[in-house]
């Protein structure tokens, strides 16, 4: 965030704060408020959702028998280690389920991958274009907003829901609520929903706070090391070091990020196949 002229410098705090509002219909006034929407989150993980349709389209139409090209190559590797993973987890039909996975995969390791863009480029090119009152705030990770890996974790729990159902019929879901795992005796009937109602919310909560949590931490990370770039709008006599500081921590920190973003769009992968594997499962 760049400071006007003048005007001071922001302070560090100030910096990151900035950095972490959402471009939003409204503040946030309570934990849960639904008449706020974070336009930002919603732009950027629809986006990401459209380049991975594209790619996977894109993979299909230019599908060889021959050698493979790299890219094909690609997503033939990605796919066969969805469909093993699948298959290994799901026992049923997969028709839906394994390309639901590969989605997953790649949709979330796209919007984790925003995390590698500059902490100040979208702020800055939003004031090159003269739209800075417009577009006061811009975070581009919607991994890293609660709000956004809440709703795709929603997302799976309406599809564990629908799968129970599905493959048990509405009876036998609701027996398993009430029977599962103490037994069928009415007398243990409340304990096991009330079970089985917190199992659901648990995976759903730990779902979301997972991958919110490690994204969220890599972007404050990425800030702080923005931090050190930039000592000598906050009065520190350190340029030098600062900017050495900033190459040097910021470049083995990208590279180890480069891991976390793909290890945790492959666990949500995963956690999704084991919760949809498990709405097969009859006890």
């Amino acid at each position: 965030m760049a400071a006007s002229e003048g005007t001071s410098a922001p302070g560090p705090s100030e910096y990151i704060a900035h950095h972490l509002q959402n471009f939003a219909t409204g503040h946030q006034t309570s934990i849960v408020d639904f008449h706020v929407w974070n336009l930002d989150t919603l732009f950027w993980s629809i986006l990401c959702g459209i380049v991975t349709i594209l790619i996977l389209r894109l993979a299909a139409r230019k599908a060889t028998p021959g050698v493979p090209g790299r890219f094909q190559c690609a997503i033939e590797m990605l796919v066969e280690m969805v469909e093993d993973q699948s298959k290994s987890i799901v026992h049923g039909n997969r028709t839906f389920i394994a390309p639901l996975a590969l989605f997953v995969f790649i949709w979330v390791a796209l919007m984790n991958s925003l995390d590698f863009i500059p902490v100040d480029l979208p702020t800055r090119v939003i004031g090159w274009l003269g739209l800075s009152e417009v577009f006061p705030h811009q975070r581009i990770v919607p991994t890293a907003d609660l709000n956004g890996t809440f709703g795709i974790a929603l997302g799976v729990f309406v599809l564990m829901i629908y799968y129970n159902l599905k493959i048990k019929g509405p009876g036998g879901f609701v027996h398993e609520l009430l029977s599962a795992p103490f037994g069928a005796h009415p007398i243990l009937w409340i304990p096991n929903l009330a079970l089985n109602i917190i199992e659901f919310v648990a995976k759903t909560v730990s779902l979301a706070l997972r991958l919110f949590g490690n994204m969220y931490a890599g972007e404050l990370l990425f800030l702080l090391i923005a931090l050190l770039g930039g000592l000598w709008s906050f009065g520190a006599d350190t340029t030098v070091l600062g900017f050495i500081g900033h190459v040097i921590a910021g470049s083995v920190w990208a590279i180890f990020h480069i891991l976390i973003v793909l290890l945790q769009a492959f666990i949500f992968m995963m956690l999704t196949l084991v919760y949809i594997g498990q709405a097969h499962d009859k006890h």
